[in-house]
């Protein structure tokens, strides 16, 4: 990477950030496996069929069966992610509340960065488990970030802080790793699963990527993470999939005048 780091046309790839970038990944589990999942949102009955290394699923007016991983994120909370073989300009993440029954839905759309747009774009559907008594507050997007720095470790020599600015914006840092200096803020969309626990999402537009995380905030100094990123490869012409997790602590928190907190809706 060139030394001037405005300059944007040498950043790092995200083919060239992947290779030990997944190094604080929790071990996937199996214990979905067996299970037939059918959550019902605004936009319809979507249901998933979980075998031990493949999942068979029909949701968004799509459909496949895929490789999946599926990561405990809390007690009876799972994140699973697959890459869409049959269209690979597609993954979803699904968040299932077993305890709870609810659900999140986000499905990814990997396209070509247009002016105004992002190359990611995520579809977000909340819902329910079928045949379940839903318990606890709806998923629903959530403002309880708004104010804090996280530092995030994703392995030994991958390290950002993330500074979460408003409802749509947030910029992250990198203080370790071959993106050492570089920084940016970018659109994020930020759910709350259940308390202490969000689902945090953003989408670069320097680099042709996106990401989806949950993260389990409830002790602000051992906060553990899952995720993936999705995007283009350095030739932007094949899609780049691939999971991560990291550990991460509180840095400090903004107390903003009440009424310049960001957390306001606008207008």
């Amino acid at each position: 990477m060139s030394n001037n780091l405005l300059d944007t046309s040498t950043w790092l790839p995200l083919d060239g950030l992947a290779p030990g970038f997944d190094a604080n990944k929790a071990t996937p589990v199996q214990d979905l496996a067996g299970s037939k999942v059918t959550v019902e949102t605004d936009g319809g009955g979507f249901v998933f069929d979980f075998g031990g290394s493949t999942v068979s699923w029909s949701a968004a007016g799509r459909s496949g069966d895929d490789h999946y991983e599926a990561f405990a994120v809390a007690e009876g909370l799972y994140y699973a992610q697959w890459h869409s073989a049959a269209d690979r300009n597609y993954s979803v993440s699904l968040f299932l509340d077993l305890d709870f029954g609810r659900a999140l839905f986000i499905g990814a759309v990997l396209g070509q960065p247009e002016p105004g747009e992002t190359a990611v774009r995520h579809q977000f559907l909340p819902g329910v488990i079928a045949g379940s008594a839903p318990a606890g507050d709806p998923v629903a997007e959530t403002t309880a970030l708004i104010g804090r720095r996280v530092e995030w470790v994703y392995s030994d020599i991958h390290a950002y802080e993330h500074v979460y600015l408003s409802p749509q914006w947030y910029t992250w840092q990198c203080l370790a790793g071959p993106e050492r200096g570089l920084a940016d803020t970018d659109t994020n969309t930020t759910f709350q699963i259940r308390p202490g626990i969000y689902v945090f999402t953003w989408r670069e537009k320097v680099i042709p990527c996106g990401s989806v995380t949950i993260a389990d905030h409830r002790d602000v100094t051992a906060i553990r993470s899952h995720g993936y990123l999705f995007g283009w490869d350095e030739a932007g012409t094949e899609p780049v999939h691939f999971t991560f997790g990291a550990h991460g602590r509180l840095i400090s928190m903004t107390t903003h005048t009440p009424q310049y907190d960001p957390a306001l809706p606008l207008g």
